[in-house]
Protein backbone atom coordinates (compact mmCIF):
# COMPACT_ATOMS: atom_id res chain seq x y z
CA UNK A 1 0.00 0.00 0.00
CA UNK A 2 3.01 2.33 -0.11
CA UNK A 3 2.66 5.32 -2.36
CA UNK A 4 -1.12 5.57 -1.89
CA UNK A 5 -3.38 8.36 -0.68
CA UNK A 6 -6.88 8.24 0.74
CA UNK A 7 -8.88 11.19 -0.53
CA UNK A 8 -11.94 12.40 1.39
CA UNK A 9 -14.39 14.70 -0.37
CA UNK A 10 -17.93 16.01 -0.19
CA UNK A 11 -20.41 16.85 -2.93
CA UNK A 12 -21.44 20.51 -3.08
CA UNK A 13 -24.86 21.80 -4.12
CA UNK A 14 -25.93 25.26 -5.25
CA UNK A 15 -28.28 25.68 -2.27
CA UNK A 16 -25.71 24.69 0.36
CA UNK A 17 -25.34 27.14 3.22
CA UNK A 18 -22.14 28.18 4.93
CA UNK A 19 -22.59 31.29 7.10
CA UNK A 20 -20.52 32.64 9.96
CA UNK A 21 -22.52 34.50 12.59
CA UNK A 22 -20.95 36.45 15.44
CA UNK A 23 -22.38 36.39 18.95
CA UNK A 24 -22.86 40.15 18.62
CA UNK A 25 -25.06 39.62 15.54
CA UNK A 26 -27.18 37.15 17.53
CA UNK A 27 -27.50 39.42 20.54
CA UNK A 28 -28.52 42.36 18.33
CA UNK A 29 -31.28 40.33 16.66
CA UNK A 30 -34.58 41.10 18.41
CA UNK A 31 -36.17 37.71 17.71
CA UNK A 32 -33.12 35.80 18.94
CA UNK A 33 -32.80 37.96 22.06
CA UNK A 34 -36.48 37.48 22.86
CA UNK A 35 -36.20 33.69 22.39
CA UNK A 36 -33.14 33.49 24.69
CA UNK A 37 -34.84 35.56 27.38
CA UNK A 38 -38.07 33.55 27.26
CA UNK A 39 -36.21 30.21 27.28
CA UNK A 40 -33.77 30.96 30.10
CA UNK A 41 -35.45 33.69 32.16
CA UNK A 42 -39.17 33.46 31.46
CA UNK A 43 -41.15 36.04 33.41
CA UNK A 44 -38.10 38.05 34.50
CA UNK A 45 -38.06 41.72 33.45
CA UNK A 46 -35.36 44.27 32.60
CA UNK A 47 -32.87 41.77 31.21
CA UNK A 48 -29.85 42.69 29.12
CA UNK A 49 -27.97 40.17 27.00
CA UNK A 50 -24.20 40.57 26.92
CA UNK A 51 -21.10 38.56 26.07
CA UNK A 52 -17.40 38.89 26.91
CA UNK A 53 -16.50 37.69 23.41
CA UNK A 54 -18.78 39.33 20.86
CA UNK A 55 -16.50 38.22 18.03
CA UNK A 56 -17.01 34.50 18.79
CA UNK A 57 -18.25 32.78 15.65
CA UNK A 58 -21.01 30.30 15.10
CA UNK A 59 -21.11 28.50 11.79
CA UNK A 60 -24.37 27.60 10.10
CA UNK A 61 -23.57 25.08 7.38
CA UNK A 62 -25.28 22.37 5.40
CA UNK A 63 -24.28 19.00 6.82
CA UNK A 64 -22.62 16.91 4.14
CA UNK A 65 -21.78 13.23 3.84
CA UNK A 66 -18.10 12.48 3.29
CA UNK A 67 -16.84 10.01 0.66
CA UNK A 68 -13.44 8.39 0.29
CA UNK A 69 -11.40 6.72 -2.42
CA UNK A 70 -7.80 5.65 -2.84
CA UNK A 71 -5.30 6.85 -5.44
CA UNK A 72 -1.58 6.60 -6.13
CA UNK A 73 0.66 9.44 -4.91
CA UNK A 74 1.60 9.90 -8.57
CA UNK A 75 -1.96 11.14 -9.20
CA UNK A 76 -1.67 14.05 -6.75
CA UNK A 77 -2.03 16.71 -9.46
CA UNK A 78 -5.29 15.12 -10.65
CA UNK A 79 -6.98 14.64 -7.27
CA UNK A 80 -9.88 17.03 -7.95
CA UNK A 81 -10.61 15.46 -11.34
CA UNK A 82 -10.39 11.98 -9.82
CA UNK A 83 -12.76 12.97 -7.00
CA UNK A 84 -15.28 14.28 -9.55
CA UNK A 85 -14.92 11.08 -11.55
CA UNK A 86 -15.43 9.02 -8.37
CA UNK A 87 -18.57 11.00 -7.53
CA UNK A 88 -19.93 10.47 -11.05
CA UNK A 89 -19.24 6.73 -10.91
CA UNK A 90 -21.11 6.55 -7.56
CA UNK A 91 -23.96 8.57 -9.10
CA UNK A 92 -23.63 11.23 -6.39
CA UNK A 93 -24.15 14.16 -8.77
CA UNK A 94 -27.76 15.26 -8.94
CA UNK A 95 -29.57 18.36 -10.14
CA UNK A 96 -27.78 21.41 -8.65
CA UNK A 97 -25.22 19.11 -6.92
CA UNK A 98 -22.39 18.85 -9.38
CA UNK A 99 -19.17 19.90 -7.65
CA UNK A 100 -16.83 18.34 -5.11
CA UNK A 101 -14.65 19.78 -2.38
CA UNK A 102 -11.58 17.94 -1.13
CA UNK A 103 -11.80 17.67 2.66
CA UNK A 104 -8.73 15.58 3.51
CA UNK A 105 -5.73 13.90 1.92
CA UNK A 106 -4.13 11.12 3.92
CA UNK A 107 -0.99 9.29 2.85
CA UNK A 108 -0.77 5.59 3.61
Amino acid sequence: MKGKMIITYKVLCQKDTNLEITVEMLLNNEKVAKAIKSEFANGVRNLVLNSDDKEALLTLATEKELYQFEVSKNDFADILDLAEENARSRKLFKKECDRVEIVDIETV
